[in-house]
């Protein structure tokens, strides 16, 4: 009897310690840092994995604790309920990559006033009232961390046609403002470039209204390339492997997003990328170097003039395009010498521009641009 009892309570101690592991829950071993990811995974190729790599990074490197949660459910609660979790588990520093954050990190900013937030491509506020309004607060333990994604989507578009790419595509998932200024930005720099070397450029657009794979959208992107579409600037999280598999069976090309994807498909030209490990590790340094006055309370944007958004360095799979190209055009942006437009007005509640409204506002000829519903 009294074996069968310690056979029990053996069982049970490695039951709960794999429930501890599977949940990431505060049980064990307490983490300094912690990354709350969104409706993603950490290896999704894309927001949640580059956040991860930048923690990782700063963390192994200067042996401080770290995990990573994953949200029961993605909503507001949800979000904000990891969050607990993670301060909870002793988390000092919470990561949050994305837009979804704004809203749980509004509430967790005063609920936890001891605890600093990095908060990536947001802004915290309040939900937004009927009216469209929201009250904006960014408090003194919060770092709000933007990317002038227009920069690299116009190194995308502008590297694409100068390869020779004149039928292009551009599938965002929702209209948010980072995704918008990829587009905007894309079709900027597919404009400079076709101005430069004399030709038209013809471009479909369309927002899929999410951020997930499925047969829907592989369908859209399938449309596009039988419509002409000779590559797809592929800008909304896993929307991307959507496209891929469609451009795989096109024999068709794709520009990823925020991380290097050119390992996930051959297909893969480029991507314009967003150096989301790279903020992370500088707003971490600042923090244990007792510097976070530098982002606290604020936005800070990253640029090309901080090497904050740009193309991985890897032109192999361009047949015109070369990497003295890319540091010529990279080297106007992070000088300041190309402005861009990223963000204008537009009549649609949805977000989504219309042919006339991206043609007005970004100054397009040599481009003609076709919305695609």
């Amino acid at each position: 009897m009294k074996n069968l009892r310690k056979i029990i309570s053996a069982a049970l101690v490695i039951v709960l310690s794999l429930s501890c592991a599977m949940l990431f829950s505060s049980c064990g071993k307490t983490s300094d840092i912690a990354l709350i990811t969104d409706k993603g995974n950490i290896d999704d190729k894309s927001f949640n994995q580059g956040a991860w790599e930048g923690v990782l990074e700063y963390a192994e490197k200067n042996n401080i604790s770290h995990k990573y949660y994953k949200p029961e459910e993605g909503s507001d609660a949800g979000y904000l309920a990891s969050i607990d979790l993670a301060v909870k588990g002793g988390a000092k520093i919470v990561v949050t990559p994305g837009f979804l954050f704004e809203v749980p990190v509004y509430e967790a900013q005063t609920k936890y006033p001891d605890v600093k937030f990095i908060l990536l491509d947001g802004a915290p506020h309040t939900a937004w009232d009927k009216e469209g309004n929201a009250t904006f607060n960014t408090e003194a333990n919060v770092a709000s961390v933007m990317y002038q994604e227009e920069q690299s989507g116009y190194l995308a578009g502008y590297a694409a046609v100068i390869d020779g790419y004149t039928k292009l595509g551009f599938m965002g998932g929702m209209a948010v403002p980072a995704v918008q200024a990829f587009g905007y930005g894309y079709l900027q720099g597919a404009e400079a470039a076709a101005q430069e070397l004399g030709v038209e450029v013809e471009v479909q657009y369309h927002y899929t209204g999410n951020f997930d794979e499925n047969d829907t959208n592989k369908q859209t992107a399938k449309t596009m390339y039988q419509n002409g579409a000779e590559v797809i600037f592929a800008c909304g999280g896993s929307v991307g492997k959507s496209v891929m598999s469609a451009a795989e069976e096109a024999e068709a090309k794709v520009i990823g997003v925020d991380v290097d994807q050119r390992k996930d498909s051959e297909t893969v030209i480029t991507s314009a990328t967003k150096g989301l490990g790279s903020s992370v590790v500088q707003v971490l340094e600042a923090i244990y170097a007792d510097k976070f006055d530098d982002y606290a309370g604020n936005t800070t944007f990253f640029t090309a003039e901080n090497d904050g958004v740009g193309l991985p360095d890897n032109f192999d799979r361009f047949s015109k395009f070369t990497t003295d190209d890319y540091k010529v055009i990279f080297d106007k942006l992070a000088k300041n010498e190309i402005s861009l437009v990223r963000t204008f007005d537009v009549e649609d509640a949805s977000g989504y521009a219309t042919k006339d409204e991206l043609t007005t506002n970004l100054s397009l000829d040599k481009v003609s641009v076709t919305t695609v519903q």
